[in-house]
């Protein structure tokens, strides 16, 4: 009986413990509750001359499927950028998609990094890929990382052995009109 009551309480166990999501999925789930609202944010950290500061930033989750969520960032009139989060294996890429207003893409984009790990349900750290540091070599020391939680998005990035620090945070409980589509894409 002892042997039975032991076997039944290791198997709901691994049964219990088997079942809990990862931080990226649960991550991943939650910035999917985000698709289709769009969210006015500010600059909290920056250099004093950074051109973002005197204008309206507004993040729009834009497109959702099952692994790729694409999240159009405007800086004023400028539609130029889409941050590309693609969900596979446990792991987040992030890519930053640039485009001019004709829709072609700039000659530099496509830069981001993947999580090493699952990270958590509120946290996700994207270190400089290869393919940035062939692009840009001065950003093979960029960490980029985003926030989600009940109240806000951050997105920040940081060159490691500088000064460089760059956050927006975005105030996610209250939704703004839905701006045009970015450079490149179609209503």
């Amino acid at each position: 009986m002892k042997k039975i009551l032991l076997a039944s309480t290791l198997l709901f166990s691994v049964l219990i413990f088997g079942q809990e999501k990862s931080g990226a999925k649960q991550f991943w789930e939650n910035l999917q509750k985000q698709c289709g609202k769009s969210f006015e944010g500010e600059v909290k950290e920056g250099a004093a001359n950074d051109t973002f500061r005197d204008k309206k930033l507004v993040m729009h989750v834009r497109n959702c499927d099952e692994n790729t969520i694409r999240i159009p960032f405007f800086v004023g009139d400028d539609k130029s950028r889409t941050w590309v989060l693609t969900y596979t294996n446990d792991r987040i890429q992030l890519k930053h998609d640039h485009r001019h207003e004709d829709g072609s893409e700039d000659k530099v984009t496509q830069y981001g990094g993947t999580t090493s790990n699952s990270g958590s349900s509120t946290l996700q750290f994207f270190p400089a890929d290869q393919e940035t540091c062939d692009l840009i070599p001065n950003a093979s020391a960029n960490v980029w990382w985003i926030t989600l939680d009940e109240t806000s998005f951050t997105y920040n990035l940081r060159r490691i052995g500088s000064d460089r620090l760059f956050t927006v945070k975005f105030d996610i409980t209250k939704a703004v009109a839905t701006p045009s589509a970015p450079w490149g894409w179609k209503d």
